[in-house]
């Protein structure tokens, strides 16, 4: 079931508790989940941080589910969880299991959009050298990597077709979906909330 934005009149009591926001690197995830967590009252998780340790490696898998089952756990009457890693999570946050997600947020962005966002994100992490997760941070040297997993602008040109394609699957299968094409959608169902609009 996919909920479009101009059907959506949620409202910070009425609107789901337990939110996954999803959507192709550069979409925005961090930052509407940040902001829905302010005008919710809930907590929220970052996945990257829990798969992500140092020097680019991966959590071990059994430590990375059991943080999030515990922070789902803690948090039983509400949570705001951004990230993929669908297939690291195995199902674990999935709408309809124990524990899982009231609704899932799509921030279905155009490709020229996201491309734009995740392009200007990438030359500031690179040139500024930011800081991410547990002392991790971009490289200019993987602007020129020519494997889509260790260049994340190739990454996200080439993972957008495939988000909208599991999307739709996961549609099909039933999960309560908020569809959100565009700034202006995002904007509109944060200030549902009450929660004004979010700078592109």
């Amino acid at each position: 079931m996919v909920r479009e934005a101009a059907a959506t009149h949620s409202t910070a009591a009425s609107a789901p508790r337990r939110l996954r926001v999803l959507g192709t690197s550069g979409a925005g995830k961090s930052r509407l989940a940040a902001r829905v967590s302010e005008v919710l009252g809930v907590p929220r998780l970052e996945l990257d941080a829990v798969f992500w340790d140092a020097d680019w490696t991966y959590r071990d898998l059994d430590e990375a589910r059991s943080l999030v089952r515990d922070f789902t756990a803690d948090h039983p009457s509400g949570w705001v969880i951004d990230g993929n890693w669908t297939s690291r999570l195995d199902g674990l946050l999935d709408p309809g299991t124990p524990g899982g997600a009231d609704a899932v947020v799509w921030l279905d962005h155009s490709r020229p959009v996201v491309m734009g966002r995740v392009i200007r994100r990438t030359l500031r992490r690179g040139l500024l050298r930011e800081e991410l997760w547990h002392g991790n941070r971009e490289s200019p040297l993987s602007w020129v990597k020519r494997n889509p997993q260790d260049n994340i602008i190739l990454w996200a040109w080439t993972q957008h077709a495939v988000t909208r394609q599991r999307m739709a699957v996961r549609v099909a299968s039933g999960w309560p979906v908020i569809r959100l094409a565009g700034q202006r959608e995002v904007d509109a169902w944060l200030r549902s909330l009450g929660g004004g609009h979010l700078d592109a």
